[in-house]
């Protein structure tokens, strides 16, 4: 049958797979028919992951992508992928004049510097087939709008977004295409650690979207698994916003 959307028997890493997007990302994309390289920091909820995909080779390597030899390490390990889909992140909710330097540093190395380094690796050492898909999930924060005390969280994921953009030009040549999806709104265990809202504030907050809910991690990866797929063959540079219409308000 005819599917441009496939991606039976592509080998993609996902990291931050121990969870949230990252745990969704993989199973759907095993789903798929795709080979899954897992990554993440927590070996135990790593291994429930692996357990969760459908399909056989699938592999798991417990690693810190925010520590330089650890990140090394785990791409040297890797075999040559068709795609990622990067996912690892934190969040960090503070008003400005609260902001201390070791948060700012921690969020950036874990969101941003990550991205970048994780990136360097995976061309540095030859691990990207031509063609490939580098898909990173960023944020509608920092990039669309933002929430009082995001400053840190907007700031990582607006870096995110503009280092896609010149990757995407700079690896045009060799093939590989680099997109960013933007989430609003997810339930997962990230946006629900973030939240000091009761029931009834978060009813409040469900208003603002124009859709009348939030997202769920599936939303957001089916939307990486499109940019996975052959049918995004000619889409590079660019963030799809999968937000529920959040921002048209």
């Amino acid at each position: 049958m005819y599917n441009p959307f496939s991606i039976e028997g592509k080998t993609v890493l996902v990291t931050g797979a121990s969870s949230g997007i990252g745990r969704c990302v993989a199973v759907e994309c095993s789903k798929m028919g795709a080979k899954l390289v897992l990554t993440g920091r927590d070996e135990t909820r790593l291994n429930e992951t692996l357990s969760m995909l459908e399909g056989p080779n699938h592999t798991a390597i417990v690693a810190d992508l925010a520590d330089k030899e650890s990140l090394n390490a785990m791409v040297s390990q890797l075999p040559v992928l068709d795609g990622v889909s990067h996912n690892a992140g934190i969040s960090k909710i503070n008003m400005i004049k609260f902001i201390k330097e070791e948060e700012l540093l921690e969020i950036m190395q874990t969101n941003a510097f990550s991205t970048v380094l994780l990136t360097k690796q995976l061309v540095a050492k030859k691990k990207l087939n031509k063609p490939s898909s580098l898909v990173f999930t960023s944020s509608v924060s920092g990039n669309d709008c933002v929430r009082h005390g995001e400053s840190l969280y907007a700031a990582s994921k607006g870096s995110i977004s503009g280092f896609a953009k010149a990757a995407a030009l700079d690896l045009a040549a060799q093939g590989v295409r680099v997109n960013c999806v933007n989430p609003g709104m997810v339930m997962t265990e990230l946006f629900k650690s973030a939240q000091d809202a009761s029931m009834e504030d978060l009813g409040e907050l469900k208003k603002l979207f124009p859709m009348k809910r939030f997202g769920n991690p599936e939303d957001v990866a089916h939307g990486v698994i499109y940019l996975l797929s052959e049918a995004s063959s000619w889409v590079t540079g660019a963030e799809l916003k999968i937000d529920g219409g959040y921002t048209l308000m």
